[in-house]
C-alpha cells in the first residue's frame, strides 16, 4: 500500500497517502517531532476533530485533486483498491492501520469453501473488499448512507462488481436482531465500532453500553461456532486484553482456539511507533 507514516508530535501526525502528504490530529501523543523540516511539505492541514466538524486548509498544488486512487495489496495474486477523498470528519476514507487485519481476513476467508461474512460498521469497506476479494459473500452494514456509497464506488474501482456484496444501511444493533429473529446465519464476523454513534433513525450507539450485547448477538447469528470474528476499535480506555476476553467469551464456542490480540499500531520508517487502536481477531 503506498502509504507512509512520516513523522508524528505534539498532538499531530504527518502521513502520506500516494501523491498526498497530510498533517492531521493525533490526540494524546504528546513526543516530541523527529523529522519538523518534513512538515513544511504537507499539501493540506486539518484542524478540528469528530466532535466539531473541522476543516481542511490546502496548502500545496496537489491539494487541488479532489481525490486519489490507492492499491491495497493483500497477496501476490490480489488486491482491491480504495478512493480517497477529504471528509468533515479529518478521514480520507481509509484507515491503514487495518492492513495486517484485511490481510489476515483474506488468509481466513481463503482456508475452505467461501463465507457468509458479517460486516458491521463497515465503513468506506476495506473489510469487505478484501473479504470479496477472497472469495467470500458478505453483508455490509454501515449507518451512514453516504459511507455505503463510497464502499459500493471502492468495489467497483476494485473489479468486483459481480461479487456476492449485500448493501444495508442500518443501525447494526437494530440490523443484528432482525437477523436473530429472521434464523439467518453468518460464517463470520468483523466489527470496527466507534466510540460513540446514531443509526439512520437517531439511534445511540455507545461501546462501553452497546459492544457486549452485539457480540451476544453475533454469537447467535454464528450459532456459536464461527470461522473467524475480527473485532477492532480506537476507544481510549479499552485495551487489546479486553477485546481478546469478551470476543472469546460473546461470540467463540470453542475455546481451545486461542484468539490473537494486539495494538494497531503505524511506524516511521525509522521504527517509531504510533498507537492507532487495538485488536482481537479468532482464530488466533
Amino acid at each position: 500500500m503506498d502509504y507512509e507514516l512520516l513523522d508524528f508530535g505534539e498532538g499531530r501526525k504527518l502521513e502520506r497517502f500516494g501523491a498526498w502528504i497530510l498533517d492531521r490530529p493525533a490526540p494524546g501523543v504528546v513526543a516530541a517531532r523527529m523529522r519538523p523540516d518534513l512538515w513544511k511539505t504537507a499539501c493540506a492541514r486539518y484542524e478540528g476533530d469528530r466532535t466539531t466538524q473541522g476543516a481542511w486548509t490546502p496548502l500545496a498544488e496537489a491539494w487541488r485533486e479532489a481525490s486519489i486512487e490507492l492499491p491495497v495489496t493483500l497477496s501476490p495474486d490480489a488486491q482491491f483498491k480504495l478512493l480517497l477523498s477529504p471528509q468533515p470528519s479529518g478521514q480520507v476514507g481509509i484507515f491503514p492501520e487495518q492492513l495486517d487485519n484485511w490481510q489476515w481476513i483474506a488468509r481466513q476467508t481463503a482456508k475452505s469453501e467461501p463465507p457468509r461474512v458479517l460486516n458491521l460498521f463497515a465503513y468506506t469497506g476495506g473489510s469487505t473488499l478484501a473479504a470479496a476479494a477472497a472469495g467470500a459473500e458478505v453483508t455490509h452494514v454501515d449507518a451512514a448512507r453516504s459511507m455505503v456509497a463510497r464502499a459500493r464506488e471502492n468495489v467497483m474501482r476494485s473489479d468486483l462488481s459481480d461479487a456476492p456484496i449485500r448493501w444495508v444501511v442500518e443501525d447494526a444493533v437494530k440490523f443484528c436482531r432482525r437477523e436473530v429473529k429472521r434464523g439467518n446465519r453468518y460464517d463470520a464476523v468483523i466489527l470496527d465500532p466507534p466510540s460513540y454513534g446514531h443509526g439512520p433513525q437517531g439511534e445511540k450507539w455507545s461501546i462501553t453500553r452497546d459492544l457486549l450485547p452485539l457480540l451476544n448477538l453475533c454469537h447467535q447469528l454464528t450459532a456459536g461456532q464461527p470461522r473467524f470474528v475480527l473485532l477492532s476499535c480506537h476507544t481510549p480506555g479499552i485495551t487489546a486484553a479486553q477485546l481478546s476476553i469478551w470476543l472469546t467469551d460473546s461470540v467463540c464456542g470453542d475455546t481451545s482456539q486461542l484468539s490473537q490480540s494486539g495494538p494497531l499500531n503505524l511506524r516511521t520508517a525509522a521504527g517509531r511507533k504510533l498507537a492507532s487502536g487495538d485488536y482481537a481477531r479468532w482464530p488466533g
